[in-house]
């Protein structure tokens, strides 16, 4: 059986390279041009892999992304964003996204980032689960199982991968990881992409701890090495 992906583009030209090129790749293709037919071609088709464009009439890409993870839909998601915007790619990222390439983008990396993203989503299926109760980091909780994160009356929702980064430093306390480490952890050994994702996710994670504003004193950077979680 072939690997389905759905592209969810709404400019003709985009969505037609994209279809040719998979379709070359052996890749079969679904193509949705409108954000708030996503959900249910989703639901539809069943893909492997989605390929979700920001800017869609009807329901953003950003909205979609966030409506699948709610329904607990595990699909890997890549983002397609606008050159140089930085906002796209951090958004896409905590609303569940697993990648994202920039507009214009190379074929190359396009296929890359999507057969790593296959790749990782295989071989993470069958594993044995990380415990799901709620832990500790400073005075936020953080439950697995929700994909919450509380500190006082505050609530805030996290993604997988926040989860697992956090699980990751919580099970190692003031252990000094590299960015290529972290990744590897998280994201999987197959990963193509730049330390930029891991950057902006600690961005993230920092505002939902309550260390962000100055210098963070939970999620410390370590400079020329990269990142630990102070207890």
């Amino acid at each position: 059986m072939k690997t389905k992906v759905l592209i969810v583009e709404d400019d003709p030209h985009i969505s037609l390279g994209l279809e040719e090129i998979l379709r070359s790749e052996d890749f079969d293709v679904v193509v949705c041009h409108r954000g708030d037919q996503a959900i249910s071609a989703t639901t539809k088709h069943h893909p492997h892999l989605i390929l979700l464009d920001v800017m869609l009439p009807g329901l953003s890409g950003y909205d979609i992304c966030k409506q699948l993870r709610a329904k607990k839909v595990t699909t890997p998601i890549l983002m397609l964003t606008a050159k140089g915007q930085e906002m796209d790619k951090v958004i896409g990222l905590e609303l569940g996204a697993d990648d994202y390439v920039t507009k214009p983008f190379g074929v190359r990396e396009l296929l890359a980032r999507i057969h790593a993203l296959l790749r990782r989503s295989t071989a993470e299926a069958p594993v044995e689960e990380k415990t799901t109760e709620p832990f500790q980091i400073g005075s936020a909780t953080v439950d697995p199982k929700t994909f919450q994160i509380r500190r006082a009356k505050v609530v805030e929702e996290l993604t997988a991968k926040e989860i697992k980064l956090l699980q990751f430093f919580h099970d190692h306390p003031n252990e000094v990881f590299s960015r290529d480490k972290l990744l590897n952890e998280v994201w999987g050994y197959n990963y193509f992409g730049t330390t930029r994702t891991l950057d902006q996710v600690i961005v993230q994670l920092r505002k939902k701890l309550g260390d962000s504003g100055g210098e963070a004193k939970r999620l410390v950077t370590v400079h020329g090495v990269g990142y630990k979680l102070v207890i």
